[in-house]
């Protein structure tokens, strides 16, 4: 049987709309290549493709093409968290981008191990680094065992693609970022006249709870036991709550210092509120983002630089710049030298495949003696 091409995308130029000729209709998509007409034309298409199953439930000569609309168009609607597509999803439009410049045309079961190498060149030649190119290649097998479950693409074709090897540090021309440090205290000290009072106290019980960026904007006094001596946060949204797995973040006496001002808030408001701050402006929301929490940290740097220069000229001594999640990585750094690589485990809520449940009864102990001695 032969292949089926996929139905193009085109403009109707004397309405400047955007079409496509599915089975002999033509189904208008709204203004020629405006973003809203290539969602719906990704759509129409991933639908099409769910009708091309023959009598042996396996879609004839599909190409790479066809399977990255389908496996996009389920992705679309996969990664959504609270409303919102995730960064998940804007990652695998990204990795498909080399590969349909490519293969586009190509039938799906004709594309191989030397194919997707042919790939990996393209994001290394496009300086993408190391090990982001790892985690965009796995997506790119990920689709075709999508491909697979969805009887669109022989099992042997994924089987083919899972023996490309991940690329290795210092055998590779792809870059290797510097891995994130941590900050010191010193560093975090000198920077934080130029906060605001709210964002002094975020940056100090960030630092002393070790928990994430997210963590410490998403705060709610209804989400925080506070019947022991150790408080207990309970986040209602993180980042691995897709996997089933719980979130515990400790607050110890130090941290509950830094917290107590801000625990006068209503169910529905957010302790690091920064409409509640003084001099707060009109469109203030109701809380920070990660994204906003690391603005204001780098800008604060950006100032304490700026005076340093003012005063010393050449001879300043500038402050190293930095962002809140180094500070995670501040707070496991001294939790490891002093309890241990178990003891950070456990405070930061990471998990590996040799921790078992056995273990979370003393893990929870574990946690919450590392809050009580270190705040």
């Amino acid at each position: 049987m032969p292949a089926r091409r996929i139905p193009k995308y085109r403009e109707q130029k004397s309405r400047g709309l955007a079409v496509v000729r599915i089975d002999g209709k033509d189904h208008y998509l709204g203004p020629y290549d405006s973003p809203e007409s290539h969602e719906k034309y990704d759509s129409l298409i991933a639908d099409w493709l769910k009708r091309q199953k023959v009598n042996l439930g396996h879609v004839v000569n599909i190409t790479v093409c066809e399977l990255i609309l389908a496996f996009v168009q389920e992705a679309s609607t996969y990664y959504v968290k609270d409303g919102k597509q995730t960064r998940e999803f804007g990652c695998i439009k990204e990795a498909c981008a080399p590969l349909r410049r490519l293969y586009e045309s190509t039938l799906a079961d004709d594309f191989g191990p030397l194919c997707l190498q042919k790939v990996r060149d393209e994001m290394i030649g496009l300086n993408w680094s190391r090990k982001h190119i790892n985690k965009q290649v796995s997506r790119i097998k990920r689709m075709f065992r999508y491909g697979v479950a969805h009887q669109l693409v022989r099992a042997e074709t994924y089987q083919a693609l899972v023996a490309v090897p991940d690329l290795k540090k210092g055998r590779t021309d792809a870059v290797d970022h510097e891995p994130v440090k941590p900050v010191t205290d010193d560093v975090i000290e000198a920077t934080l006249p130029e906060l605001s009072p709210m964002l002094r106290s975020m940056v100090r019980y960030h630092r002393l709870t070790g928990c994430r960026p997210s963590e410490v904007c998403l705060l709610q006094p209804r989400a925080i036991d506070q019947s022991g001596d150790i408080w207990v946060f309970n986040p209602e949204t993180h980042k691995m709550e897709h996997m089933e797995k719980q979130r515990v973040v400790f607050i110890g006496p130090k941290a509950q210092e830094v917290l107590s001002p801000y625990l006068d808030r209503s169910d529905d408001q957010f302790c690091f509120d920064p409409r509640k701050a003084p001099g707060a402006r009109k469109n203030s929301r109701e809380r920070y983002t990660k994204d906003s929490y690391g603005r204001a940290v780098r800008r604060a740097v950006a100032r304490v630089n700026k005076k340093r220069i003012q005063e010393d000229g050449e001879a300043a001594v500038l402050l190293e710049r930095w962002s809140p999640n180094r500070l995670r990585h501040s707070a496991a750094t001294a939790i490891r030298r002093r309890f241990g690589i178990e003891g950070a485990q456990v405070i930061l809520g990471h998990s590996s495949a040799d921790v078992t449940q056995v273990y979370a009864e003393r893990d929870m102990k574990l946690a919450k003696k590392i809050a009580e001695e270190l705040g």
